[in-house]
């Protein structure tokens, strides 16, 4: 009996000892996650203050269009509202009240543009975070979020020489209206999926009127991400009212967009008003060939990671509405660049290509969310494993080529850098 009792105490201490060292391996988790997270805070900010120097050096090139150093199209557009007058978009009132405010200079400017690149990177990590289900900033989302900030196309040299006009991408650095444009966008994607869970019982007048006002926004800084969110929540809006969604509810969230819809008039006028010389006309594979050796091929380079992650996903975008509407996004934005171009002067452009882009960015952050579901899978089977890793090896040569491509705009490089 001594013996026993001597058995079931050295057990009872075994377990509490377990016990002991699970919680303290939990609490070191927790500490180096944290430490993780502050040191990728600190390397957010580092991103920030390269890209405050990569806009300073554009905002002072000269108006050459033969100037390829730090090329870009930021001091035409501050040239178009300090010496035009032209309100060609919500960032011109923002350029013009910077200019006058830094001596007619372009240091804030450039501080400006660089403040919307890291709010960009905090926007994508709240937006992983509610597609993964956490409230609060840590280590993986930071990082993620980092990271897909950064990532540029498959460069491959049969598909196009060229890292970037040869393909398309959800991260430009050359052109500030997009860069302005990307956090406001995210911002919308947001408001939007947290709104459209409970809309079909409620959609209050403040989230109404956060809403339109966020695409209000979005739209006058650069009208491409309603022309791809619109017309696809108009398909799920549809869809809604064909499983008996009440038609007030339905109405009151696709109404959201009739604000902005008046602020692309406006923008219409500007851009292609009689005397601009500028149209729409259909042109299919144009703006994709310009460039481009193999046009086809350079398309799939582009979102290779989202359609890897696609392939091994395939039930994951039947089953989630979400995940689906971001693809219905990219395919409209897709059918905009491949069918549209503008006439006159701005014909070789590409801007149609600027909802792709930002279509194409998005992707890459729900498709992050199903690649980190693979992830959680790998126990079920070889396949999870399988597509975990292969995906997972795309999305390292991409971001590898976005650093590629990142640095050597801070080296003054044009965009227009080949693969060399």
């Amino acid at each position: 009996m001594a013996a026993g009792l001597e058995q079931q105490w050295m057990q009872g201490t075994g377990e509490v000892r377990q016990s002991g060292n699970r919680r303290q391996d939990m609490d070191m988790k927790s500490r180096m996650s944290k430490y993780t997270a502050f040191i990728l805070w600190g390397v957010i900010l580092i991103y920030g203050g390269l890209c405050f120097y990569l806009f300073y050096m554009q905002s002072i090139q000269p108006l050459d269009y033969n100037n390829r150093y730090f090329q870009s199209d930021l001091p035409y557009h501050i040239s178009m509202i300090i010496d035009d007058g032209w309100y060609y978009s919500f960032t011109a009132y923002a350029y013009l009240l910077l200019y006058r405010l830094g001596g007619n200079g372009t240091v804030l400017i450039a501080l400006f543009l660089a403040a919307a690149s890291v709010l960009c990177v905090f926007l994508t990590e709240r937006l992983l975070g509610l597609l993964l289900g956490r409230k609060k900033p840590d280590a993986l989302t930071l990082g993620c979020a980092l990271a897909l900030n950064l990532v540029m196309p498959f460069f491959w040299r049969y598909a196009g020489e060229y890292r970037y006009v040869s393909y398309q991408a959800g991260n430009i650095w050359h052109n500030s209206t997009y860069q302005c444009m990307k956090p406001a966008a995210l911002a919308v994607m947001l408001f939007y999926l947290k709104a459209e869970k409970g809309y079909r019982e409620r959609l209050t007048v403040g989230q109404w009127l956060v809403l339109a006002g966020l695409l209000v926004l979005c739209t006058g800084i650069k009208p491409s991400f309603l022309t791809v969110f619109a017309p696809v929540l108009a398909v799920k809006l549809l869809a809604d009212l064909c499983r008996k969604v009440p038609f007030k509810q339905v109405f009151l969230l696709g109404s959201t967009v009739l604000p902005a819809c008046g602020v692309v008039l406006w923008q219409n006028m500007v851009l292609f008003g009689g005397d601009t010389g500028h149209g729409i006309a259909l042109s299919p594979w144009y703006t994709f060939s310009l460039h481009a050796n193999r046009t086809k091929v350079a398309v799939l380079c582009s979102m290779a990671f989202p359609l890897v992650v696609v392939l091994f996903s395939l039930r994951e975008l039947l089953r989630d509405r979400q995940y689906l509407f971001a693809w219905g996004m990219t395919g409209v934005g897709f059918l905009e660049a491949l069918l549209l171009v503008e006439t006159g002067s701005r014909s070789r452009d590409g801007n149609f290509l600027w909802g792709y882009s930002i279509a194409l960015f998005l992707i890459f952050v729900f498709s992050l969310e199903k690649w980190l579901l693979l992830w959680k899978k790998r126990e079920q089977g070889l396949f999870c494993r399988i597509g975990f890793a292969v995906s997972g090896c795309v999305l390292v040569y991409q971001l590898f080529c976005g650093l590629v491509f990142f640095g050597r705009l801070l080296q003054g490089e044009t965009y227009f850098m080949s693969g060399a």
